[in-house]
């Protein structure tokens, strides 16, 4: 990992330290905002210490990507949890193979970024 990249990983992680911090839950009620602030930090500190191994820098990215992302959707619909996605049991595979590996794999190609490593800590 270079300097700039560390520093960047650094920043993101100082950055949703401060956004759990200063979380504020939708609905007002003091319990909720003390489980979602709880939440993010939780979660913030999960991923980062499970990604603190990657040592690819196109990994990295990867990574510092969804983070980005993650942060951009939550403060904008306030909501601290990933946003599923609903895809129909047989919408993405072909009219031929019906097979249930490509299915998988359409399915991991189709989830967006922001929730690549939901899956993985769930």
């Amino acid at each position: 990992m270079t300097a700039a990249t560390r520093q960047e990983v650094l920043s993101l992680y100082r950055r949703v330290l401060r956004i759990a911090r200063g979380w504020q839950a939708q609905s007002g009620v003091p319990q909720d905002t003390y489980s979602e602030r709880n939440y993010i930090s939780q979660e913030a500190r999960t991923l980062f210490r499970q990604n603190k191994q990657i040592g690819e820098s196109e990994s990295i990215r990867k990574c510092i990507q969804e983070c980005q992302a993650r942060i951009e959707i939550g403060l904008h619909y306030r909501i601290p949890y990933p946003r599923p996605t609903h895809l129909p049991p047989l919408g993405l595979a072909t009219q031929k193979a019906r097979k249930l590996r490509s299915q998988e794999k359409r399915r991991k190609q189709a989830q967006p970024i922001y929730l690549q490593s939901h899956d993985e800590t769930s």
